[in-house]
């Protein structure tokens, strides 16, 4: 009975510092995908930062870990349900929240990695030892709530430093504005995205660790802190994880909630910096994906012209409404398993969590992301992508455009009328079939010129601040002249 005791705490380690691996590939893109996107990092030296940093952050603070070995679970169902069957319900625990980071980080989906940790122990708990083994009150208070608020916090924390930022910086004369200079910024501020990651999320791991020995005796209830091999452990473990990089989240945070410019993504990392740092302070359990998520979609608000695509923020959204109750399905199935079978139960476990694993994995070699391609306009050159740095319209010039595309619809209505008349003259006097058809074309097309600059005109009349709107009607003013020197001439 001792042996399969100790092979089985055995067996959890190792799966817990795998889904300690897991989140730290999982939640690079939280630190590192907006320095690559503006060129402030090339992807390997972003990714190897974070990794040491994350190192390093995982020795600075251990009270995360408390409230995973000393929080969601209650000890004393633990003892009363026996230290064998309560280490296979942490092992089951750990196969749901693992599958659901490799499911999601196949999908490119930044979903949470603690929340699927805490789902998946919630459900393998659930059904191992019952209602009596989980703290809700502490679930609700350290996991719930803050998912709620942290995300809403850094969110307005970076909607305000990122006002402040365009504000301080915005110039009137056509000069040079030198936001370019926050691409440095950039670099001090992922970096302590990186170092809050490696202490909150690396304690879990600890926490988890800290459980399972406290299950089996191999360490006292009353200490909470994680012992310093544990540390250690779960440090390089999650610093590796890291340095391997999550390429295909870094491709959907780069990309898909905004375009991100220096000023913007240092006020971002600025605000998912400091909302982590302070939660590992009073040990919220937070996610640094929905604080990383909820800060850049703060600093795309918080920029005149920048677009938040919100129809890829309600997919992270999903994602993040289905892990917890998704990882903690997956664990009660596993931990059900246990029950049923007990120790060929775990086994059947452990098999079916390396099925899954490597089943996964080779998934995802077929349509391979990495640092050359994962931003590939980024990666080639380690530049940043250039966008139109257009500052909006000022009233004054609005008004100026306004009376220019009020000027052209009054042309095009001339070239239409002249070109319909052209085009009954020619049929009243028997002009070719060929010059008819050509007077029609014309008269055609400078109708749909009159249209389009009579759209033009009240878009202008109506224009806000948009660089998208005005990049568009610019577009369309190069298209109109190209047009009029190919437009057949009578």
């Amino acid at each position: 009975m001792v042996e399969t005791a100790v092979l089985i705490v055995v067996l959890v380690i190792a799966l817990a510092l795998f889904f300690d691996f897991t989140n730290g590939f999982h939640d690079t893109a939280n630190a590192m995908a907006t320095p690559i996107a503006t060129g402030a990092l090339k992807p390997k030296t972003a990714v190897l930062l974070a990794a040491l940093l994350n190192l390093v952050g995982a020795f600075l603070s251990t009270e995360v870990s408390k409230t995973v070995s000393h929080g969601i679970i209650n000890e004393s169902a633990i003892l009363d349900a026996g230290a064998e069957l309560f280490l296979a319900v942490i092992f089951a625990g750990l196969i749901g929240a693992i599958t659901w980071n490799m499911l999601t980080w196949l999908l490119g989906l930044p979903s949470s990695s603690s929340h699927a940790l805490f789902g998946g122990l919630i459900g393998a708990t659930l059904v191992g030892v019952g209602l009596g083994g989980i703290d809700f009150g502490m679930v609700l208070s350290k996991i719930v709530l803050p998912a709620l608020i942290a995300p809403l916090t850094a969110g307005i924390i970076a909607f305000a430093a990122t006002k402040i930022a365009y504000s301080i910086t915005r110039r009137y004369d056509n000069k040079p504005d030198g936001r370019d200079g926050f691409r440095w910024g950039q670099i001090f501020t992922s970096s302590l995205v990186a170092l809050a990651h490696g202490t909150n999320d690396a304690q879990k791991t600890m926490g988890v660790i800290t459980l399972a020995l406290i299950t089996v005796g191999w360490q006292s209830q009353d200490d909470a802190d994680p012992y310093f091999w544990v540390i250690v452990a779960c440090a390089f473990t999650i610093a590796l994880g890291t340095y391997l990089g999550g390429w295909r989240i870094i491709r959907t945070l780069g990309k898909g909630l905004t375009d991100v410019k220096p000023a913007q993504g240092f006020s971002a990392e600025s605000s998912t910096a400091a909302t982590i740092l302070a939660s590992s302070a009073l040990g919220f359990a937070l996610s640094t994906t929905q604080v990383a998520s909820g800060s850049v979609i703060g600093s795309g608000l918080g920029r005149r012209g920048s677009t938040v695509r919100w129809r890829t923020a309600g997919r992270i959204a999903i994602g993040w409404l289905l892990t917890l109750p998704a990882a903690a399905a997956v664990g009660a199935l596993a931990a059900l398993l246990v029950v049923w079978l007990g120790n060929w139960g775990v086994a059947i476990d452990a098999l079916l969590a390396l099925i899954i694993i490597v089943g996964l994995y080779l998934r995802s070699r077929r349509n391979a992301v990495t640092s050359e391609n994962a931003m590939s306009d980024v990666a080639e050159s380690g530049h940043a992508v250039e966008h139109p740095d257009v500052p909006p319209p000022t009233r004054r010039q609005t008004r100026i455009e306004l009376v220019r595309a009020l000027d052209r619809a009054e042309r095009k209505a001339e070239e239409a009328e002249k070109a319909a008349k052209r085009a009954r003259k020619l049929k009243k006097r028997g002009g070719s079939d060929a010059e008819i058809k050509s007077a029609r074309k014309a008269a055609d097309r400078a109708r749909r010129k009159l249209a389009e600059a009579q759209n033009a005109a009240q878009e202008w009349e109506a224009l806000s601040a948009s660089r998208r709107a005005r990049a568009e009607l610019a577009e369309w003013d190069a298209a109109d002249e190209a047009d009029e020197q190919e437009e057949v001439r009578p």
